[in-house]
């Protein structure tokens, strides 16, 4: 449901569910309540959040609701920006455990999982996560690392 009048952004307000904001769509400037912005473009506005630093919202009733939002409007966009944040299933572990986990304390073990066990689509690991991962690995069991692997740490 629009909402009369517009309402443009405010980068020094903290905006909760309810507060409306107008914002430029494909269709023209659309006035919405935030509650209403998580579920009509969720990437957007995690982006004006995270990454532009542009919109502050409240930690509860905005961003928490928004992070599972995320998840199913675009799984693709939710793994990159969750990295090793992402629970995951891992061998050894009786329910979903932070990726960061295995890839910190069992690096060999998560290497074989993410890279060999094909799981890369998985967890996603930034470059320099990978360039990290590869470094242990190729240190602690030089026999395992793959020669693509290795090429990337020259």
């Amino acid at each position: 449901m629009e909402i009369e009048g517009t309402y443009p952004l405010d980068p020094e307000k903290v905006y909760f569910s309810m507060d409306e904001l107008t914002l430029e769509t494909e269709e023209g400037p659309k006035t919405l309540r935030m509650g209403s912005w998580l579920n009509y473009d969720p990437v957007r506005i995690h982006r004006m959040i995270i990454k532009e630093k542009i919109l502050q919202v409240d930690t509860l009733e905005v961003l928490n609701p928004l992070i599972s939002k995320l998840r199913r409007a675009d799984p693709e966009y939710y793994k990159r920006f969750m990295g090793l944040k992402l629970v995951i299933d891992y061998p050894g572990f009786s329910t979903g455990v932070i990726a960061r986990i295995p890839f910190e304390n069992d690096p060999v073990g998560f290497y074989k999982w993410w890279r060999k066990g094909k799981h890369e689509d998985k967890v996603h690991l930034s470059t320099g996560y990978q360039i990290m991962l590869f470094q242990k690995v190729a240190s602690m069991d030089p026999k395992m690392i793959l020669k693509k692997d290795l090429e990337l740490l020259k």
